[in-house]
């Protein structure tokens, strides 16, 4: 962000210098204020007094009206900020972030981002509350569908594509948003998987996993920062010194505007903070918070900051108003706060929607496959069911939904339209509540299956069970679903579920019914095309799962690399029955195994690991390392050590898949992660050809914090270097030597 207030000129800081000369006390206090929807009275009364920042007015001539009034009627003329929650889409809406994650292609990300900048700031809005990169590492967390999932890798990626997206290189372009990363930090990691709920995190963890998405938006240039609903180490992050003045600005450099959470600083007082809104918002303010979010502005109408006689408060709102400042300037405010009502965006685009159904391609995931997909053409009759079938309900969590464009399309409409007049017969049986399955839904389906070769069951978890305040304590589907697969699978006819929902489920009772089984996730406007795409083979599914999906809630977190190997790794699960101990002089023969690190009511690990896809290509992995030993004085000096990865399709279709290649640390000075994803690459494969990738492994993808003062270390000793292509996967030994 400090590149972007680098380039303000001269003339822009003289200009920022005479307006803070000029500011009242409480012309500064106003600057620092985002409140919620309003009458257009009570709009313009803000605007008029000098508010800092609104949200938005719901069309182009409405945002000029209000800023008319801001520049025109106002003491000073400031213009205002313009923010809305756009998160993955205004009027086209792309795949939820959580599902763009599977992608693992930050360009579509930045697709996503740019499309929304530039639908969202036709109509005048200029701040986006996003991207959310909080690494997201419990489904039963609602929130998981607005992020990038479990790995802090992957987050950081897309966070940067995100930030590239919606600000390009040109803040103060026509078309481009001040981006927000958001929570800061650590809300991803509340207890339980509920929401706002308590955060007990280590140093160690804090930075190893929550931090480097937030390095990354930084080094992207993100404009502004929101903090976190969270404590850390106790202290709500709205109040936190430590993490938004010593961390967020002293360790990465972040110049730009730290925004609260909605009512965030209100929050203090249930916290147990703070005596009341005064003292709330003076806490927030020494803490580095630089815009208060709310239905109230506790600084002003509460008298909280009314007193010029703190030292250390005057110098945070004289810092904080001089940010706000900045921001307005390097956007282009001051030269032209208004938009042109002529060219706004009100609908989706045939090109935007191309845009979103590339997207959308490439996000769902194939859990299994037994060869039924992708369907094929010399069917006779197809029955798709469900409550998916018929169902409009696939944009996802956050969508607004008071302009957002509204689906038309079906999977019934799409599937349909692909199968055409020439293909196999389609028989839809819909109409079905995803939250409350009855029998007759049940009937509807087993006579409809009658004569058909096979039953495609689309089934969901509805988006208003995602995104804010969704928190889930199971993760089955919902409304008895289930009982159709039963249904369905106890006909004998091949049977395909597709599942459209917001995050990992357990489907551990079912998963090995079905022949085949499709993640496809909320996939946005155009989700029922894609899904047919990929059911009918014109598409081959390329999505990996940024989370793994649980055998059961009660193994959580799940994820790859949450835990180290502990002193007793498990090599099998456990069994509900205590074995017999037979000890001789060498001790219990099966006491090592025993006394491992498992649940003794489940098998080891996740029902599906992190990375998990099939393709419906047979491809091939082949892998070399450059050298088996390197110096850590090589490593100090920027050398890298080269994978070269080969994915070889001895298939007759065209496909794309991504490698992941992960780095062990074998023996450290802190115990180590299992594994860490190093490095991924999107790769076009050639029907019966290959393609290779030279991944780059260096100080960064060997190295680790340590949580304490010796900070981001290398140390010397063996690595294992391992690559996953789709179903086969290689390992090299690495040795990093002293000198």
């Amino acid at each position: 962000m400090s590149a972007l207030f680098d380039r303000l000129s001269d003339a822009q800081n003289a200009r920022i210098d005479d307006l803070m000369a000029r500011m009242t006390w409480e012309d500064k206090l106003n600057q620092l204020q985002v409140t919620f929807a309003m009458s257009d009275d009570e709009q313009d009364a803000r605007a008029a007094s000098g508010i800092g920042a609104l949200f938005w007015p719901m069309s182009a001539a409405a945002t000029n009206r209000i800023q008319r009034v801001a520049v025109e009627q106002s003491r000073l003329g400031i213009p205002l900020l313009i923010g809305l929650d756009v998160i993955h889409g205004q009027f086209t809406t792309f795949p939820i972030p959580l599902a763009m994650a599977a992608s693992l292609e930050p360009a579509d990300v930045e697709c996503a981002a740019r499309t929304s900048a530039e639908e969202a700031r036709s109509g005048g809005v200029n701040w986006t509350f996003a991207p959310m990169i909080d690494v997201s590492r419990d489904p039963r967390w609602g929130r998981v569908a607005e992020g990038f999932g479990e790995d802090p890798l992957i987050t950081s990626r897309m966070a940067a594509g995100s930030v590239a997206g919606f600000q390009t290189d040109d803040l103060a372009g026509p078309a481009t948003m001040a981006a927000c990363a958001k929570h800061f930090i650590g809300y991803g990691a509340g207890e339980g998987g509920r929401d706002y709920n308590t955060v007990d995190m280590s140093e160690l963890r804090l930075r190893s996993t929550y931090l480097p998405s937030f390095a990354s938006a930084v080094d992207a240039g993100v404009a502004t920062v929101m903090a976190s609903f969270n404590t850390f180490n106790g202290v709500p992050v709205h109040a936190n010194r430590y993490l938004l003045t010593d961390v967020l600005r002293g360790e990465l450099g972040f110049a730009g505007a730290v925004v609260g959470d909605a009512s965030g600083v209100e929050n203090l007082v249930p916290h147990g903070l703070a005596h009341g809104l005064a003292e709330a918002a003076t806490l927030a303010y020494r803490a580095g918070l630089s815009i208060e979010m709310g239905g109230n502005m506790y600084s002003l109408d509460h008298g909280a900051l009314l007193d010029e006689g703190d030292p250390e408060v005057v110098a945070r709102v004289e810092e904080a108003c001089r940010i706000v400042l900045r921001l307005k300037m390097a956007m282009g405010l001051f030269d032209n706060p208004y938009v042109d009502e002529a060219t706004e965006v009100n609908a989706p685009s045939d090109h935007t929607r191309q845009r979103a159904l590339n997207v959308a391609r490439h996000c769902p995931v194939l859990l299994t496959n037994d060869g039924t997909l992708p369907l094929s053409r010399s069917m006779r009759r197809v029955l798709l069911a469900g409550p998916g079938a018929d169902s409009l309900d696939h944009l996802g969590a956050w969508v607004q939904q008071a302009f957002a464009a509204p689906p038309t399309e079906t999977l019934a409409d799409a599937l349909g339209e692909l199968l055409g007049s020439d293909g196999p017969e389609l028989v839809s049986v819909g109409q079905m509540d995803p939250l409350a399955i009855i029998d007759a839904d049940i009937e509807r389906v087993r006579d409809a299956a009658a004569g058909c070769d096979v039953i495609v069951l689309a089934l969901e978890e509805p988006s208003q069970l995602t995104g804010e305040a969704t928190s889930r304590a199971s993760l089955r589907l919902p409304g008895g679903q289930e009982r159709l697969i039963a249904a369905a699978t106890a006909t004998g006819i091949p049977v395909v579920v597709v599942l459209t929902n917001g995050r990992p489920l357990v489907v551990a009772d079912w998963i090995d019914q079905p022949n085949a089984v499709l993640e496809a996730w909320h996939l946005g406007i155009e989700g029922p095309r894609a899904i047919a795409d990929i059911l009918l083979g014109h598409v081959s599914p390329s999505g990996r799962l940024p989370m793994a999906f649980p055998r059961h809630e009660g193994q959580l977190p799940a994820c790859y690399d949450a835990h180290e190997n502990t002193g007793r790794p498990a090599s099998v699960g456990g069994s509900m029955r205590k074995p017999t101990f037979d000890v001789g002089l060498d001790g219990p023969a099966n006491l090592q195994e025993f006394f491992t690190s498992k649940y003794r009511d489940l098998d080891l690990g996740p029902q599906f690991s992190f990375g998990h896809g099939l393709s419906y290509a047979d491809l091939s992995l082949d892998t070399r390392l450059g050298t088996d030993s390197i110096s850590l004085a090589d490593l100090d000096a920027g050398a890298t050590i080269t994978v070269e990865v080969t994915l070889s399709n001895a298939s007759s279709i065209d496909v794309e898949w991504t490698p992941l290649v992960f780095v062990t640390d074998v023996v450290a000075s802190i115990a180590p992660a299992v594994r860490r994803l190093a490095d991924f690459k999107r790769l076009r494969i050639r029907a019966h050809g290959s393609a290779t990738w030279r991944c780059q492994i260096g100080a960064e993808q060997l190295g680790f914090h340590t949580g304490d003062a010796r900070g981001f270390i290398v140390e010397p000793g063996e690595f294992r270097i391992h690559v996953a292509g789709t179903t086969d996967t290689a390992t090299h030994t690495l040795t990093v030597t002293a000198r």
